[in-house]
């Protein structure tokens, strides 16, 4: 029986997925590998329950089982659960080494609940570390706000993983937001073509945007783009007249909500149209992200982008076309 499609709409799929955590759950979990482990294998529960068991198992680098296979390489697991024989592929098949780039300056230390954009950033960025390890993927980390802070080379290895989880929790210490020098040293640092997973509130000079992600897609990489910003700000839902302060440069603003917020949405509106034109202009896969939004959702978006792109080599290399993540 063939496996049934991924809907054209993932949040249609995640709603009919079970076990997703809301954040402000999730973020009660002190660490950061056991938040992430949480969420993926709830989001596993919930998609091999659901009609679209398919969509997971054609992602995660499995392919079905022919005649000739060593059938010392089905995964018995998954058989049990699915009924059907699978094996997974072989390293050399795979070959998916993904960067996790993530924005650590100053705005990304901003939260109007009980946690910032950075912490969900870093949570984020551990779901698709562990959910990728555990498919036997190489994953490395760049931190960054004017400068590269931390970097690690994808590796696949016992203990890799945990380093890379308590490289995440390191909070957010930069001042301004500045994407073209971290992202031009990143591509001169990435020899091998990959796969680049982009998180940051974007809160830069959009005129420049187009020129510095256009660093990371020179390389020929996949590039993946989460921009994640506060609920506050996306809504900007203020009552009362305020002190305002910009994060990155200090200057404070006496702000009264009502008389600014037409101005606001209408800037920030275009500020979203722009980021997401030019990520279609580059071939990069755009997200926007809420920070009170489902991990689930975020992981399912990733698996729809992956399947969507390897559609794409095949048809264009033909039935026998490897991808190149």
């Amino acid at each position: 029986m063939k496996d049934k499609e991924a809907p054209s709409n993932p949040e249609v799929a995640a709603g009919r997925a079970d076990g997703m955590i809301d954040p402000v759950s999730l973020m009660r979990i002190k660490s950061m590998e056991l938040r992430a482990k949480v969420i993926v294998e709830g989001f596993w529960k919930g998609i091999h329950r659901s009609p679209y068991h398919g969509f997971s198992v054609e992602f995660t680098e499995y392919r079905q089982y022919t005649f000739g296979d060593d059938p010392r390489y089905i995964d018995w697991r998954l058989y049990a659960r699915s009924d059907r024989l699978y094996i997974k592929k072989f390293e050399d098949e795979t070959n998916l080494r993904c960067h996790l780039l993530i924005d650590h300056s100053r705005s990304m230390g901003y939260g109007s609940g009980s946690y910032t954009k950075a912490q969900y950033a870093g949570t984020l960025a551990a779901t698709l570390a562990y959910f990728l390890s555990t498919q036997g993927d190489a994953v490395g980390l760049a931190t960054f706000d004017d400068q590269i802070r931390q970097y690690m080379t994808p590796r696949n290895r016992p203990g890799y993983l945990h380093r890379l989880m308590l490289a995440l929790e390191t909070p957010p210490q930069g001042a301004t937001t500045d994407l073209g020098p971290p992202l031009q040293h990143v591509a001169e640092m990435l020899t091998k073509r990959g796969l680049i997973v982009f998180i940051s509130d974007l809160l830069t000079s959009i005129d420049r945007l187009e020129s510095d992600l256009g660093y990371l897609c020179a390389g020929g990489h996949d590039v993946v783009l989460f921009h994640v910003l506060d609920p506050a700000e996306l809504n900007f839902d203020f009552d009362s007249p305020a002190l305002f302060q910009d994060i990155e440069s200090g200057r404070n603003m006496y702000v009264d909500p009502s008389a600014a917020r037409e101005g606001y949405k209408r800037m920030l509106a275009e500020h979203l149209a722009k980021a997401k034109s030019t990520c279609s202009n580059l071939g990069i896969d755009y997200h926007l992200f809420a920070t009170d939004r489902s991990f689930d959702l975020a992981l399912l978006d990733f698996l729809h982008d992956r399947m969507r792109r390897r559609k794409r080599v095949r048809r264009a290399g033909g039935p026998k076309a490897r991808s190149t993540t």
